[in-house]
Parts: C-alpha cells; structure tokens; sequence
C-alpha cells in the first residue's frame, strides 16, 4: 500500500456523502467546492503533462460526481494534472477534521527548532522558507528540477542527487506537491536520518491519521475561507499563484501522532 493509499482511506468519512460542486483548473492551481461548501486548492504541475487541447476531458467529467470518487484519482489518476483535482478535493474535504490548528508563525519554520548542527533538506524550492532556513541552519540543500535548470538560485541541486544527500539531512521539507507527482513514497525512503519530515504547502493533504505509521512528522498546508469562492475561482482562471490567493489562505500546521 503506497502512502497515499493510506491518506485517501483516512480521507473516507471527510468525503462520505459530499459530491463535486465546482471546479476550476488553471495553468499554476487547481480549485473546487463540494457539494458541503468547503473550497480547495491545489497546484498544477505543468512540466510533465501532455501536449493537446483536449488532453484533459476528465476535468468537466468531474462535476457532480461523488467527492469520494474524484478524490481517489490522488491514487488512479494518469497524470499529474488528474492528480491534482484529487488533491484539490481532498483538501477541502479535510475542512471537517476538527483540532487542526492554525500555523501559530512562532519564528521556526512549521514549528521545527533549526540550528547550526542541521543540514535541511528540501525538496520543491519555496523561496521564502528556503531564505529563513538559511539564517537557521548549518546547510540547506534544494531540490528542484525545473528551478535548477533554470538557474539562479542558491544551493539547488538536481534531483538525481537526492539519492545522495537526502540521507545525510536531519530536517527535511518535502512539497505537498510529492504526493501528487508519486515521489512521496520514494523520497521518504531516502530520509532514514531525518527526526523531522514536514509535508507543507496547499497540495498537502491535511489528514494526519493517513500519516501515523510514517516517517513524517508535521503536515503544514492550508485551507480556504469558503466565503472567497467566487474571488478565487476567478484568480484561479487568470492565472494567479498562491500569493495573490493569500488574503483567503488559513495556514495550517498538526503534528502527526506516531506510535511509542
């Protein structure tokens, strides 16, 4: 059973009974409502899909379909794009958890004490976490396959060397975004010496049940003040990012509770 086999059968009561209101998919994120009123988002990973106009039908397939059904494709879909409606839907499914708190922004990144003995790792280059990282931590190695190609920035390496430089990290920050282009399981192997793996971003899927019998140790994402709908949706279809949605954004940050 892969890890997000685990999240979509803990996911299971949160979408019982809810269908696929709306849904929105622009070129940097994916939006939808249920059938509840509970919005998600989700972000689009553009650098693996198929060319074509009509290569994504199964988008306006989704409406009106049970959430439980949409939301599994996070495990069936064929690509990334498909996955990421699911991620959508289960992250506004996740609205009916109770006890997941507000990120508290207490000064260490996701609740995680970095000092000078830690070498960070971190895969998928979020830019601000990556400047505060840097004035905590011993080291900070990036992954990012298209920023590096692109160059420009601070200790990002490929992807290829994951394999060589993941083990040696004490704190690891993983992209939401792993779950959705199937690396997550991959990736959580390499990270044996890690004492914290932190799951963040708005594609994270906020179910920590999912999560007890694995190597990750916070989930950091976000949910969506459901009375913005229409604003965004309409900042989803002109191609806005994160940043300009963040007037709507409520962090969100739980520890997952593991087995003594």
């Amino acid at each position: 059973m892969t890890l997000m086999d685990q999240v979509f059968a803990a996911a299971a009561p949160c979408l019982a009974g809810k269908a696929v209101e709306e849904l929105v998919v622009g070129i940097s994120l994916i939006g939808c409502c249920l059938s509840d009123g509970s919005v998600g988002v989700s972000y689009v990973m553009r650098e693996e899909l198929p060319n074509g106009c009509s290569a994504f039908p199964f988008a306006r397939q989704a409406e009106g379909k049970p959430a439980a059904e949409i939301a599994g494709w996070v495990v069936s879909g064929k690509d990334d794009l498909q996955r990421a409606v699911g991620a959508a839907v289960l992250d506004a499914a996740s609205q009916s958890i109770a006890g997941i708190p507000d990120d508290e922004k207490s000064g260490q990144p996701f609740g995680v004490a970095i000092g000078r003995d830690d070498t960070v790792g971190m895969v998928g280059y979020i830019r601000p976490v990556a400047a505060n990282i840097r004035t905590m931590a011993g080291k900070l190695v990036v992954f990012d396959h298209g920023v590096y190609l692109r160059g420009g920035a601070l200790d990002v390496y490929p992807t290829e060397q994951e394999k060589e430089l993941l083990p040696d990290c004490s704190v690891v920050i993983l992209s939401g975004t792993t779950t959705i282009n199937g690396t997550i399981d991959s990736l959580l192997r390499l990270c044996q010496n890690a004492r914290e793996i932190v799951l963040v971003g708005t594609s994270t899927p906020m179910f920590p049940e999912g999560f007890r019998d694995t190597k990750v140790t916070r989930l950091a994402g976000a949910w969506w003040k459901n009375e913005g709908r229409r604003e965004i949706f309409k900042l989803i279809s002109l191609a806005a990012g994160i940043s300009s949605l963040s007037p709507y954004m409520i962090h969100k940050n739980v520890a997952v509770a593991h087995e003594i």
